[in-house]
């Protein structure tokens, strides 16, 4: 399968579907990475633009996009989107969007009741939508049969039983309680500490800052090895400057740390780094140089 909006790549046993839903220009680069400079996006405009940099515009470019895993069996689905017809007040780009998330899933042979795992890799609102679905005015799970994987730390903070993250969206209450809540009501949602293993191939870890419980997917199969990091990275200039956070980063020292940690092992272990947001070919190999890292090979997709 290889077309816009839908691609997909195999590692050892394991394939990997890119479900794209948007991809465009969204925020002026120095407001999505706030620390950054004109001269880190300027001096490497060659291989930014187009796809991770609109230099006319000087705005990041980002996709919205999931993944879905075909591994040891079993459909796992990597973050959910936005979700349509959401309340999103504080986030105008996705105030009541509309999309074609359940479309593009079935463009990519998965129906939700053949959704197995569905991860959330931390639960900020374009990550968490499509864990839910509306039913006659109830926000119902959208994968019946799913097991929802939910870093318990994000929960705590996220939920009310930390105030939806100590008052600071209004954003965050709903998020919860059309995104998060009814997976819990539904019994469906399994609260992970430390570390999960979902099968011999993938297993989560913690990497906080992002938000307290943001954590990546490693996958290991046969020779072949990915992090799938979310939200730790949101465009290239944070590889070659690591210490660069997004505007997004709840605790920015934190995320660095993890950041540098995740991208020392995937340079050592050659691991295929996949962020949420990167345009392009969305997933690329690192290497060391100097005290930062560089960009080697970018995925390679072919057909189903």
């Amino acid at each position: 399968m290889n077309s816009e909006s839908v691609q997909s790549i195999v590692l050892g046993e394991v394939e990997i579907i890119r479900v794209i839903e948007w991809q465009a220009p969204f925020a002026p680069a120095r407001g999505l990475v706030p620390e950054s400079t004109p001269e880190m996006w300027r001096d490497n405009e060659e291989w930014l633009a187009p796809d991770h940099w609109d230099p006319d515009s000087d705005r990041a470019v980002v996709s919205l996009q999931s993944w879905v895993l075909r591994s040891d069996g079993r459909t796992v689905l990597i973050d959910t989107g936005v979700g349509n017809g959401r309340e999103r007040p504080g986030s105008a780009h996705f105030h009541h969007w509309q999309g074609d998330f359940l479309g593009l899933l079935a463009r990519a042979g998965v129906r939700p009741q053949d959704v197995d795992v569905v991860v959330n890799t931390h639960l900020h609102g374009d990550h968490v939508g499509w864990n839910t679905m509306d039913a006659e005015g109830e926000w119902v799970p959208t994968f019946p049969h799913a097991q929802y994987l939910i870093p318990a730390a994000d929960d705590h903070h996220f939920g009310p039983d930390h105030a939806y993250g100590q008052g600071r969206r209004e954003d965050d209450r709903l998020i919860y309680e059309d995104s998060i809540a009814p997976v819990h009501r539904a019994g469906q949602a399994v609260l992970w500490y430390g570390s999960y293993r979902i099968d011999q191939h993938l297993t989560l870890e913690p990497a906080p800052g992002h938000t307290p419980g943001s954590s990546v997917l490693r996958l290991a199969s046969g020779g072949d090895r990915a992090v799938f990091v979310g939200d730790l990275l949101h465009s290239p200039v944070q590889i070659l400057h690591p210490s660069l956070n997004s505007c997004f980063c709840l605790d920015p020292a934190q995320a660095a740390t993890s950041r540098r940690r995740i991208l020392e092992r995937a340079a050592a272990e050659r691991e295929l780094v996949i962020p949420a947001h990167f345009g392009g070919a969305g997933a690329v190999e690192v290497r060391r140089q100097g005290g930062g890292f560089s960009l080697d090979r970018w995925a390679a997709y072919g057909t189903r």
